[in-house]
């Protein structure tokens, strides 16, 4: 275990820290807000120690997949208790566990939150608890890539460690290209939101904050109402963006380089559109015909809102869906557990394991009738290597381990089944809302310390694919 490199990336990711800190620094001080202060003063506080950290470069800058794994996890962990202070200190969250519940919900783009009332924060703390959203949509450590110059030929650790699905590629040789390429489109994408969002009749606060929430898939926001209070305009651009960001970033990448072939024979992609749109009708078909609905299009637009909230991960709701009929909240349930594809800034089991998973059993099920024939998982017209289906197949046998143990122990506070089975599957596949009790329009705030440790690393183990959180707790992971 290399001890220095992993010190050395921590630092840097302090340094980071402080740098963003500033963006919330200028909110505050355009509404002249005493939190203005506590956002500078953390900058330069955070700025300085990551600073210092990082004086003495370790050389070479040496490490694995072990280390990738270690300090993907370690940095995620520390951002997370650094960046809650704000909360504490501004005296919006003043349960330093609380905080730190929330802080992790943002950076992992849960949406979980403890809070029944966010309008009575400063406005540069509701948007630092957005822009958090934003910044762990594509990865901190992706950002970190793009932005702060690491040895190329270890740094790709570290993209495999934080990005999501079954296997990750790089579009160009090297990674920080890889990195900033992901990062551009991103940016362009949020650019492009917040423009139509004011086009819609939003101001630039209002069109930010949603947007940080929508592209990073994450569904914080500024009002206690949630999306319901904006126009139905804005609504539909939120729903457009919510599914545009569930797509795998790389579909985006071929259309800019002009290899559209390459994009449109997506399996990933094309099952991820299908299933959102049928789920969408069905649903809208279901809640009209059971008396919940206006008009059959006003149904349509919130049933297809909340799947594309539900599919991405998002969380936004204009609609109580916890009151639906039993047949749409099942459905919804089966789509948080499924979330968006592979490479974007969704969560879930995503929909790339989901086809190779069904493809396999298809081969297997063939193989019993056919022993002696030879039976291969293809995506996108590729074969799938066979070391990518066995990492799928023991994906979903360790998602089942965490997700078992934590609904054992969520059971100590005597919720109902239905909340704690939802809101382990909220927070393992990074949603935010559930159902009942932590439905569309409750909240987390009622469970015990203990289960709110266990929602924490739900959400942690969740954003990173698991994999970095739990070898991070084995003991021989320590070993030089």
């Amino acid at each position: 275990m290399n001890y220095k490199a992993i010190r050395y990336i921590l630092f840097r990711v302090l340094e980071l820290l402080g740098v963003l800190y500033l963006l919330p620094t200028l909110v505050s001080l355009f509404y002249k807000e005493r939190s203005a202060i506590l956002f500078l003063l953390g900058a330069l506080f955070f700025f300085a120690i990551g600073y210092a950290g990082t004086r003495n470069r370790p050389t070479p800058l040496v490490f694995y997949a072990r280390e990738g794994f270690v300090v993907t996890a370690l940095a995620w962990i520390v951002i997370s208790a650094c960046g809650a202070i704000p909360f504490v200190l501004s005296g919006a969250i003043p349960n330093y566990l609380d905080a730190l519940f929330e802080t992790v919900s943002g950076f992992t783009t849960t949406g979980a939150s403890i809070l029944s009332d966010v309008e009575h924060m400063e406005k540069g703390v509701m948007f630092w608890r957005c822009f958090t959203h934003w910044v762990g949509g594509m990865g901190f450590l992706v950002f970190m890539l793009a932005v702060l110059p690491l040895s190329d030929g270890y740094s790709m650790h570290l993209m495999r460690a934080e990005s999501p699905g079954p296997s990750v590629g790089k579009f160009v040789p090297r990674v920080r290209q890889t990195a900033e390429i992901l990062y551009a489109i991103y940016l362009g994408i949020t650019v492009i939101e917040i423009v139509l969002l004011m086009i819609s009749g939003l101001s630039l606060y209002e069109a930010s904050t949603l947007t940080f929430s929508t592209v990073g898939t994450g569904g914080f926001s500024i009002t206690n109402a949630g999306i319901n209070p904006y126009p139905v305009a804005s609504q539909a651009i939120i729903t457009f963006f919510m599914a545009l960001c569930g797509i795998n970033f790389s579909v985006f990448y071929f259309f800019i380089i002009k290899r559209p072939d390459e994009a449109v024979k997506s399996d990933e992609t094309r099952w991820y559109l299908i299933t959102m749109l049928v789920s969408a009708i069905l649903i809208a078909i279901n809640v009209y015909a059971a008396g919940m609905g206006t008009t059959p299009g006003m149904t349509f637009h919130h049933s297809l809102f909340t799947v594309a909230s539900v599919m991405t991960t998002t969380g936004f709701a204009t609609w109580d869906f916890n009151l639906w009929p039993e047949f749409s909240r099942t459905l919804l349930f089966c789509l948080m557990l499924i979330g968006a594809c592979a490479g974007s800034t969704g969560g879930g089991f995503k929909f790339s394991r989901l086809v190779i998973l069904v493809r396999n059993i298809r081969n297997e099920l063939g193989f019993v009738v056919h022993p002696k024939s030879i039976k291969r998982v293809y995506m996108d017209g590729a074969v799938v290597e066979r070391t990518t289906v066995k990492s799928v197949t023991a994906y979903l046998s360790i998602y089942v381990c965490v997700y078992v143990v934590s609904l054992i122990l969520l059971s100590l506070d005597k919720f109902d089944f239905t909340t704690n089975m939802t809101a382990v599957a909220a927070t393992l596949n990074n949603i935010g809302p559930g159902l009942n009790v932590v439905g569309a329009t409750g909240n987390y705030g009622g469970f015990s310390g203990l289960s709110k440790v266990v929602l924490i690393f739900d959400m942690l183990a969740g954003r990173l694919e698991l994999m970095p959180m739990l070898i991070l707790l084995r003991r021989t992971t320590w070993r030089k």
